[in-house]
């Protein structure tokens, strides 16, 4: 149906989209030395198609500039690509010719880095040096200050912790300054000493995370992921932050979508600590690339964060070397509680020690997808295993939006992987 260019036009601005071309061939990116045959995978190549069209057709609502994607069934990569431009289609910052997205192309999880971080915290218990049922505070005692004393290191890691969020009232860079967030969170009231409230802490726990791994065992956070993950599973890009030298290399975030309103706004600005707007802008400047935010930072692909959960999946494994035991994987994904509203984002969520869990009927995952485990960030990044269908995926993309054309398309995205990868 044609569709005259003037409203095209107003329908791309009132939900701040980027205007997506008929043919999307030129603007894909696939690593044919990684993807198998599907066949080789347990699946069909009509399967196969299937998912990736409803990718190809998520990315045409114009919400993200750029999306990269990684799915393993049966721990073989049957889909590996992106799709759109790493940046330079913004009007504040375009170019003549914009950079296209690849498969290596790093984008910042946001909130999916929590799952890594959580599992560097997991590893901390195996090795040792924490024990995860006992109090933050038997290791950092300033935490114990305002009914924090008796919160223990599962309960933060499960969203238990009662510290979800900084005060409003702090400069929005404070949050470079891990010093300065450490004493806030320390002088923090809790929200419940018993640890019975589930609010999710956006930012906040990370902090505590990098605080705990550099306290017993006198290594930087990234050290220790790069210790323990990334150098053994061979990852080159696995880290909190970049370096000065690579924050070129990574693409850039964009605001999309409507324009939240008041109720919307609100939820979200308490939950992140900024506006969605803020939240976009601050995590494409220097100091936000460089900076070490364990919570909301994890800059990787979507190939290497699939391969993380994969490892996850085998219960530990990774190519012939025990990562994590198979025990540390179990009790990092066990439910920490059924299911139930949250009070910092106010949805309905079920956690583990580390992981947002699927559901059923339904859940984040799709359908049926109660044994899921994996993690959200924002906007629209999902990373996951599910062992009912023995699939690890990761979806990373690049726009910012909350409500926009893309929410038909993306429950069908997600339905299209759970149905066609089903036994």
């Amino acid at each position: 149906m044609y569709i005259p260019p003037y409203f095209k036009k107003k329908t791309r601005d009132f939900f701040r989209a980027i205007d997506v071309p008929e043919n999307l061939t030129p603007l894909i990116d696939i690593d044919d030395d990684s993807e198998v045959e599907a066949e080789q995978a347990g699946l069909s190549q009509s399967s196969v198609n299937t998912i990736w069209r409803s990718f190809e057709d998520f990315y045409r609502t114009g919400m993200h500039p750029a999306m990269s994607v990684c799915l393993r069934k049966n721990g073989k990569v049957v889909l590996n690509r992106s799709i759109g431009y790493a940046k330079g289609v913004d009007p504040v910052e375009a170019l003549e010719s914009p950079v296209p997205m690849t498969v290596d192309t790093p984008i910042c999880l946001y909130s999916a880095s929590k799952a890594v971080m959580a599992m560097l915290v997991h590893k901390l218990a195996e090795e040792g040096y924490v024990n995860l049922l006992n109090p933050v505070a038997y290791y950092l005692p300033e935490f114990g200050r305002f009914g924090k004393d008796k919160i223990s290191i599962f309960q933060m890691l499960s969203h238990r912790g009662g510290f979800p969020v900084i005060d409003a009232d702090v400069p929005l860079d404070t949050v470079f300054d891990r010093d300065a967030v450490l004493e806030l969170i320390y002088n923090t009231e809790s929200l419940c000493p018993e640890g019975r409230v589930q609010a999710y802490h956006a930012i906040t726990s990370g902090f505590i995370a990098d605080e705990l791994i550099r306290t017993t065992t006198g290594k930087t956070i990234n050290e220790y992921l790069f210790e323990k993950f990334a150098e053994p599973m061979g990852m080159t890009n696995f880290s909190f932050g970049v370096s000065k030298d690579n924050k070129a290399d990574v693409a850039r975030n964009y605001v999309s979508g409507m324009r939240n309103g008041k109720l919307i706004g609100n939820v979200l600005e308490k939950a992140l600590g900024v506006s969605i707007e803020e939240a976009a802008l601050l995590s494409n400047s220097d100091d936000f690339m460089t900076s070490v935010i364990p919570s909301a930072n994890l800059y990787t692909t979507a190939e290497e964060i699939g391969r993380f959960y994969q490892m996850l999946l085998d219960r530990g494994e990774y190519e012939g070397r025990q990562i994590l035991k198979p025990e540390t994987v179990d009790i990092a994904v066990k439910e920490a509680g059924k299911t139930r509203l949250d009070k910092g984002i106010f949805l309905p969520m079920r956690f583990s020690a580390g992981f947002m869990l699927g559901g059923k009927p339904a859940g984040m995952y799709g359908l049926d997808t109660h044994n899921a485990f994996g993690h959200l960030g924002f906007s629209n990044i999902f990373c996951w295993a599910d062992p009912q269908r023995n699939i690890s995926a990761a979806i990373l993309t690049t726009g910012k939006p909350v409500l926009g054309s893309h929410i038909l398309g993306l429950p069908k995205m997600m339905h299209a992987i759970s149905s066609e990868c089903l036994d």
